[in-house]
């Protein structure tokens, strides 16, 4: 489920370093799911005031990733995040990695997210106020 408009979700940049690449000369799967990750919590520092970074934190329940293309040392990434459904203290988060400057898709994933409180660090429902950021 990717979005036809793009440019209508939160994107973040990311290089590839030579860490990224292993032994077949193109980058690791764990890298992938690292960046969705980056992307993800970029998103959230990005929308959530300081109070609410403070108050919530969100911790991953499953990952599901499709692996389309292979990305390489010298490329850029562009990672997209935007949320679907909630119930209770679960989020679906939906990621799309693409070579920069290309319609190329490199990885897409679909994430469930649990939303904790940071002092407890029990499972909170997610509120309106919550829904309202994402």
């Amino acid at each position: 489920m990717v979005p036809t408009d793009l440019t209508a979700t939160f994107q973040l940049t990311i290089p590839v370093t030579e860490a990224d690449i292993d032994a077949l000369g193109h980058v690791n799967n764990v890298v992938y799911l690292r960046w969705v990750q980056e992307v993800s919590a970029a998103h959230w520092a990005q929308v959530a005031p300081a109070a609410l970074q403070e108050k919530y934190l969100w911790v991953v329940l499953r990952h599901e990733i499709d692996f389309h293309k292979p990305a390489f040392r010298e490329d850029t990434i562009k990672g997209y995040t935007w949320v679907g459904d909630y119930q209770g203290a679960k989020f679906e988060r939906f990621v799309a990695l693409y070579r920069e400057g290309t319609e190329l898709m490199l990885a897409s994933a679909k994430t469930t997210w649990c939303l904790v409180d940071a002092k407890t660090l029990r499972p909170k429902r997610i509120d309106q106020e919550v829904v309202a950021l994402l």
